[in-house]
């Protein structure tokens, strides 16, 4: 399957009661497979008139209680941030999927992860976070999406699965694991009431005291996110002599350097984070602290790298490469850095003799 199709067939198996999208390259093939598959089980599938219609139809939908799904890419995802801020504050799960392109602006549509500030660091307005997942294959674009709905349940909370326009496009064979995801009760949603007190959902606080209140109690959840939902992978990550820390299409660029910097008698491990909030900051830091440095590879100017020299915290030089604009590292390039960093290691390691 492509990304796109098995993001869309975990969304369904997921139990996603409705999906409402707005045509966006490179993610149009999720709304083209929704719209074939959703009525025919009886769901529901809109193409709204705009993003920021369709962000709304998803809040209307996660209020009364049903599974509601959304996705675009990176100038779409813009356009939903004030709605993704209400789902937030509301305390209403929902997912939504975010195929990146190059910007700013409306770019290009070649593979990007400038999109990761704004995914992460709430890219609308308050102090909220959603839970962001990053897959790196089109196994995990299935698995991730499936999760996505658990979680957004779970915790009441908007969820993003952030991939790119490679990995939506690619096709590569995928298990499709059977979903035993199921939707939990329900008791706050706006179900009618009928023989119970009527629910009361909202983000409009202007009682005294009583936003901040609500913003306190919504911080106390995400100190829980943090806690439960850390999500990393580490491959030969201990004692190395480069840490490569990367994820997306990137992490795979950076498994195939890692073995191949053997070559030339370079010791490289993998870092890759698949929750980007909450990041693993403790993990990252155990990885880091045995290694001579650390390299971080994105399709960004250096937006995750922040995250990693937080994590870091000095106990090991931090480097970077980056490429932009639709640009996609090549593996020779990243080998030379990495050519480049081994000799810089071995100086420093003489200079310590």
């Amino acid at each position: 399957m492509t990304g796109n199709d098995a993001i869309a067939e975990a969304a369904i198996r997921a139990g996603c009661d409705a999906y409402y999208g707005y045509p966006i390259t490179p993610q149009n093939e999720i709304a083209n497979y929704m719209a074939r598959h959703m009525p025919a089980r009886g769901r529901v599938f809109i193409q709204a008139e705009s993003e920021l219609a369709a962000i709304n139809m998803v809040f209307g939908t996660a209020v009364a209680g049903r599974r509601a799904m959304t996705s675009s890419s990176s100038p779409g995802v813009s356009l939903k941030q004030e709605g993704i801020s209400y789902l937030a504050g509301a305390e209403l799960p929902a997912v939504i999927v975010n195929v990146q392109r190059g910007g700013p602006g409306l770019g290009n549509i070649a593979p990007s992860q400038s999109d990761y500030f704004q995914a992460v660091k709430g890219g609308g307005h308050g102090d909220y976070h959603q839970i962001v997942l990053a897959p790196h294959s089109v196994q995990e674009m299935y698995d991730l999406t499936a999760l996505a709905f658990d979680l957004a349940d779970r915790y009441r909370n908007p969820v993003m699965v952030l991939s790119d326009g490679r990995l939506g496009q690619m096709m590569e064979p995928v298990t499709l694991h059977e979903v035993r995801s199921r939707p939990p009760p329900k008791p706050w949603a706006l179900t009618g009431a009928r023989g119970r007190k009527p629910n009361l959902i909202r983000s409009l606080l202007l009682g005294e005291g009583e936003l901040e209140r609500h913003n306190l109690r919504l911080q106390r959840k995400y100190a829980r996110i943090s806690r439960s939902e850390q999500r990393w992978e580490e491959r030969n990550a201990r004692n190395c002599d480069v840490l490569i820390v990367a994820y997306g299409t990137c992490a795979r660029i950076a498994k195939g350097c890692a073995a191949a910097a053997a070559d030339f008698g370079l010791k490289a491990g993998l870092f890759r984070p698949i929750s980007l909030w909450p990041f693993p900051y403790r993990p990252m830091r155990r990885a880091a602290s045995s290694a001579k440095c650390v390299l971080v590879v994105e399709m960004s100017a250096g937006q995750m790298l922040e995250d990693v020299r937080l994590a870091v915290a000095g106990m090991a030089p931090v480097f970077f490469l980056g490429r932009m604009g639709g640009g996609v590292p090549e593996e020779g390039e990243v080998l030379r850095r990495l050519r480049a960093l081994a000799k810089t290691t071995r100086r420093r390691s003489h200079g310590a003799e």
